[in-house]
């Protein structure tokens, strides 16, 4: 308080030098006829007097100066204690997740605060409690939850996109949720969210449930929800309702679809002159073939489509299985089926019970087998072989999605693509599904089908299909 002492002795000061003044103002001895001795016991006395007056005079100044100092170190002293007290709040522990944030208690305030102005409703405070926070100043009605609307009264909140939360509905609205379970996926040993989720479908799930046992669909590859069952297959697979929807069940069935993809390949000149069979079958029947098959390179670890050349008997699909209880399907019909060789090809073999995308591009790349053999292809190296049949199955896929969204391929014949269209009116999943099953092409990691793919892809936007198989059947290799 050096400031308060110098303002206060530069008043006893101005008192002293007003004192003097007066005295030699007023001065009653200068002009009066007295002896010298009289003079000077007058003059004594006076000093006398004069003293005495001074001195209760300053008395009572350095009296009246130390009460008023004192009565402003108190008020100061208070005030400081005051600011003090409205400083003086406790760090709670910061939330956990989210952008975490901390709301202080209201505080009381003994003092005018006129100047704080509510960052929610713009009116001042005033007197009374407030809460600071977020850099402004609330009133504890205003600070609300940015979900439900109501105030926010404890220490701890949450925040999101620079609103405030109760930590229960930022939870709600912002802690994934399980896809399996449908519980909050829980945090790990350091406090952090750690779940799985699939490269293309939006399903995050715990990362327990790929250690427990959960299915996954055969054709989405996504995991089974525990209140939504998957259609459980004869021959042990899963299924989705989604996918169900258009799946491909039986020999029968699958006719128009074969026919589909037979004049696909005309479009590009391309023609398959011989008549092969196609059969649809169930896992065990597929791998079966595959162990009689002298020739040939499947894609593991499910080969989900096969082109056969040698004489076997196939047991194949003949009549759509029932729904039945527990959703498991019942009374499938299979009959055995006698391959003969009457030419380089003796059936294409496709598995049942995946939807109509997924089944066509199987058949689109098995039939690419089928025409390589049937046009004196000699043994090619499996990358360039099976890498051509995925080209096929990819323009295929391109081609149906194509047709519906309306985009052009200048490598699909524009009279395939209006039949297409005509012939199917597809659901937003069943569009989505089929980008999955294409983005499975793009993506494979495999050196023969993905890195083989890759290759003749480039080499077919490049060169074109035609002057591309025309080099393999000179070379045995791509054009570069």
């Amino acid at each position: 308080m050096g400031w308060l002492s110098k303002i206060f002795k530069g008043s006893n000061h101005e008192v002293v030098e007003e004192h003097n003044y007066d005295e030699y103002a007023e001065d009653p001895v200068r002009n009066t006829s007295s002896t010298s001795e009289e003079l000077y016991i007058q003059h004594e006395d006076e000093d006398i007097d004069r003293a005495i007056a001074l001195s209760l005079l300053e008395a009572e100044q350095k009296g009246k100066s130390v009460l008023d100092y004192e009565s402003q170190l108190k008020e100061d002293e208070e005030l400081a204690r005051a600011l003090q007290e409205s400083l003086k709040v406790d760090s709670p522990p910061r939330h956990g997740y989210g952008n975490g944030s901390i709301a202080p208690q209201p505080i009381s305030i003994p003092y005018p605060t006129g100047y704080r102005i509510c960052a929610a409703c713009h009116s001042e405070i005033g007197y009374g409690r407030f809460l600071s926070c977020m850099g402004g100043f609330w009133h504890p009605e205003c600070f609300r939850c940015h979900a439900c609307s109501s105030p926010i009264s404890g220490y701890e909140f949450s925040m999101y996109g620079g609103y405030p939360y109760h930590r229960s509905c930022y939870k709600e609205q912002y802690h994934p949720k399980c896809g399996v379970c449908r519980q909050f996926i829980p945090t790990n040993a350091v406090g952090l969210i750690e779940y799985r989720a699939h490269p293309f479908w939006d399903q995050k799930y715990c990362p327990a449930h790929e250690h427990d046992g959960t299915p996954r669909c055969c054709s989405c590859e996504r995991m089974e929800p525990q209140d939504t069952g998957y259609v459980a297959l004869e021959d042990g697979r899963k299924l989705c309702l989604e996918c169900l929807d258009s799946a491909v069940m039986d020999t029968n069935g699958c006719q128009p679809l074969y026919l589909d993809i037979q004049e696909f390949y005309e479009s590009l000149n391309m023609k398959v002159e011989q008549q092969v069979p196609l059969l649809l079958v169930e896992r065990q029947a597929l791998n079966e073939a595959m162990e009689g098959e002298k020739q040939g390179h499947h894609h593991m670890p499910e080969t989900r489509g096969l082109c056969l050349s040698e004489e076997q008997t196939i047991s194949t699909v003949l009549r759509r299985p029932r729904m039945g209880a527990g959703n498991r399907t019942t009374d499938m019909f299979t009959e055995p089926y006698r391959l003969t060789r009457r030419c380089e090809v003796t059936a294409i073999l496709v598995l049942y019970g995946l939807p109509r995308l997924l089944t066509g591009s199987i058949l689109a790349h098995e039939m690419m087998h089928a025409w390589l053999r049937l046009r004196g292809f000699r043994m090619l190296n499996p990358q360039i072989e099976e890498g051509i049949c995925q080209v096929m199955a990819y323009m295929w896929l391109e081609s149906e999605l194509n047709s519906v969204s309306g985009g052009s391929n200048t490598s699909i014949s524009t009279s395939h693509a209006a039949q297409s269209s005509r012939s199917n009116k597809r659901s937003p999943f069943e569009m989505k599904l089929g980008k999955f099953f294409r983005n499975q092409i793009e993506s494979d990691i495999s050196p023969v089908y993905g890195d083989g793919f890759r290759a003749a892809h480039q080499a077919v936007m490049k060169y074109s299909l035609q002057r591309t198989l025309d080099h393999i059947q000179m070379t045995g290799c791509l054009p570069f």
